[in-house]
């Protein structure tokens, strides 16, 4: 844990805050001795209030001096927190960022959601709260416990033995506490996923009649999870409560020592008072550090998390390299591309024998028992710089692997991709983006506006140039139509468009980002005959010039293709155009047949 206050001066911070606590302890320690100094002098020496005027003045001034502390130390873990919240927030989504579309493939978006969310912020009492608490149970008692020395060295044999007992009688509550508050954050994350997932497929779940069921699992979840809190706030309040007992009963046993040697004359007054009000304050760090102590298991289990997600692997396993990746600098990105990438991105692409498995990975980040099989092995193709190259086959064939490949969204495991003589792993991510242009099958369209969601291709585009790439798209006559025009909000996940919409407003992004290279993942699939024949149009106009890389889930769209690639088992097995494959008789034959057989409309 000692990395969550690992940066930008939040340790300085902690430590000021600790700091000032520890004064405020010491003037506490102060203030005490004072008084009862000032009570056996007023009563047993029947001294003036003039003549213990400047000890009053003493203890006043003190006292705004520790409640300055008081208030410091607070603002000051408080500043600490809110840095450390926003540090690990933004080190974690730029994480996420890096890793890729490899890495959420594997993990449920609600749980990470939670974790960004929920986990981030759980991490403000911890370190506001808990971590300052801690420090100072372990800090002022030592000071309380050496001025009682001074004082009394005899009342200091009970706070040597109840302060032990007391660490262990916590040690032995907080490891289930622990447990507990680990429990109900995996939980929290459970239940977060699992309700996102009801929100995102209610359709489905009403069509089949299955929206009650499901709620009632939620409601179940719910029962369960507020269980588990319970359980958490009632050991809480059972550490606190022994704590309570513990040292009550220590200071009850103090109080019966020094009265006893009091009354025969072995101990003066003063001395006697100040052991007596001192002795609380030897536990009451200890009593607030177990009031904390489930802040701090809530803590330790979000962080934990947190750090996982930052600790996961990036090329080893699949996903992205460890180097931070500036998605929303585009216009750095390609300042920084410079014209070096741009001519490695108008040579012709190759794939030298690649090979690639996606890591084995259980929820939480977890190892499975047995490793995942290659998607692709030894696959080796070269699109050449200004045609079309699309790639055929069967579900599972490792068609999208490659893509993602050609994205940089994941590196091969064994053999290289290059761009010209340049290995593909070592152009800076970032900037060969910039030169690649992607339309998905299913592209996600963000909750804002027309405007917005189609300048993400290029943040800098002035509005005509956005509006030149949406009449290019077929998207522009549309958008006009919405209510606002280029400034309608979509909607969440474009909401208010149709599929084919949706479509022509990613063709859109792809005409404004003006990339040598495009990475087509089937853009017509499930549209109507209008919306199809719109896209296919402005598809035409966007391959020109350009090398493409078309994922065919439709056979149809490779006819045309300069170049045709079977993939098999993750291996390129035949390679030709329409006409020379087809006459080969060979596989490509073969689903040519069966795509034919199944949709007679297509032969």
């Amino acid at each position: 844990m000692q990395q969550l206050t690992a940066g930008r001066g939040e340790g300085w911070l902690l430590r000021l805050a600790v700091a000032a606590g520890f004064a405020a302890g010491a003037l506490l320690v102060a203030q005490v001795i004072l008084l009862s100094s000032t009570i056996d002098r007023v009563f047993r020496r029947q001294e003036t209030l003039a003549q213990v005027a400047p000890l009053l003045a003493l203890m006043l001034a003190l006292l705004a001096l520790r409640a300055g502390l008081t208030w410091a130390q607070e603002a000051i873990a408080q500043g600490a927190a809110s840095r450390v919240k926003q540090r690990w927030r933004g080190r974690l989504l730029a994480r996420i960022y890096a890793l890729g579309p490899a890495f959420t493939r594997g993990e449920r978006s609600g749980e990470l959601v939670n974790t960004a969310v929920e986990g981030i912020e759980t991490l403000e009492p911890y370190v506001a709260q808990f971590l300052p608490a801690r420090a100072l149970a372990a800090l002022l008692p030592p000071l309380v416990l050496l001025a009682i020395f001074l004082l009394d060295p005899w009342s200091t044999l009970v706070l040597l033995f109840a302060g032990p007992m007391l660490l262990l009688l916590l040690a032995l509550i907080g490891g289930q506490a622990r447990a507990l508050t680990e429990r109900r954050f995996l939980e929290l994350s459970w239940m977060s996923a699992f309700f996102l997932d009801m929100l995102q497929g209610i359709a489905t779940l009403k069509l089949f009649g299955r929206s009650r069921e499901q709620a009632e699992t939620i409601e179940e979840i719910s029962q369960h999870y507020g269980k588990t809190t319970m359980e958490v706030l009632a050991t809480a309040f059972q550490t606190s409560l022994m704590m309570e007992w513990a040292a009550t009963a220590a200071t009850a046993m103090v109080a019966l020592e020094t009265s006893l040697r009091l009354i025969n004359g072995s101990l003066s007054f003063d001395r006697a008072l100040a052991v007596l009000v001192l002795t609380p304050e030897f536990f009451l760090p200890l009593r607030q550090l177990a009031i904390k102590y489930h802040i701090g298991a809530t803590g330790k289990a979000a962080a934990a998390r947190v750090a996982a997600v930052l600790e996961t692997e990036g090329t080893a396993n699949g996903q992205e390299a460890k180097q931070p990746v500036s998605e929303g600098a585009a216009g750095q990105a390609r300042a920084k591309s410079g014209p070096e990438v741009a001519s490695l991105a108008r040579a012709d692409l190759r794939f030298h024998d690649v090979w690639f498995a996606y890591p084995s990975r259980a929820p939480q980040g977890r190892p499975l028992a047995e490793e995942a099989p290659p998607v692709l092995r030894g696959l080796s193709f070269t699109l050449p710089q200004g045609q079309t190259t699309a790639l055929v086959g069967a579900t599972g064939a490792g068609k999208s692997t490659a893509a993602s490949l050609l994205l940089r969204f994941i590196d091969p495991d064994a053999g290289q991709i290059t761009a010209g003589d340049a290995d593909l792993a070592r152009i800076d991510r970032a900037a060969w983006r910039c030169q690649v242009a992607y339309v998905p099958q299913l592209p996600h369209i963000f909750h804002g506006t027309a405007l917005e969601n189609i300048r993400l291709a290029r943040p800098e585009a002035s509005p005509q140039q956005v509006i030149a790439a949406a009449q290019a798209a077929h998207a522009h006559p549309f958008i006009q139509a919405l209510p606002l025009g280029y400034d309608t909000p979509l909607g969440e996940a474009g909401q208010r468009l149709s599929g084919g919409q949706r479509q022509r407003l990613a063709l859109a992004r792809a005409f404004l980002r003006d990339t040598p290279l495009l990475l087509l993942d089937e853009a017509t699939a499930n549209l109507d005959a209008e919306s199809e024949a719109l896209i296919r149009e402005a598809l035409a106009r966007l391959m020109a010039g350009r090398t493409v890389l078309l994922i065919a889930h439709r056979l149809e769209l490779a006819y045309r293709a300069d170049q045709i690639v079977v993939m098999q088992a993750g291996r390129a097995a035949e390679i030709g155009d329409h006409a020379t494959l087809l006459a080969q008789n060979g596989l490509y034959t073969h689903l040519v047949a069966t795509y034919t057989a199944a949709d007679p409309g297509n032969g």
